[in-house]
């Protein structure tokens, strides 16, 4: 995690990147699974909260059911009613 961004501001940051993907999902997927890209900034904040800082699931959007890592710890996976979603670090 980043010492330089407080932990509540982290959080912030990473419930937006959420909203963000859990938006543009249905845009990208094929079916139930959808592919979105992030940079490897937001991808490392995004699995700081989800998987470092013990954040209770009542801080994360409410349309995520269940979250995992995937691809030997390199995709974060999403799951929501309608869309499995895979979280990637986009290609530089």
């Amino acid at each position: 995690m980043d010492p330089e961004i407080p932990a509540n501001k982290h959080v912030k940051m990473a419930v937006n990147h959420l909203n963000k993907v859990l938006q543009y999902a249905p845009m990208v997927a094929e079916g139930r699974d959808a592919q979105v890209h992030l940079t490897a900034q937001d991808w490392q904040v995004v699995a700081d909260v989800l998987f470092k800082m013990n954040t209770p699931d009542e801080k994360l959007p409410d349309q995520i059911i269940e979250y995992g890592l995937a691809n030997e710890n390199q995709t974060i996976t999403l799951t929501t009613d309608d869309y499995d979603i895979r979280l990637d670090v986009v290609a530089s």
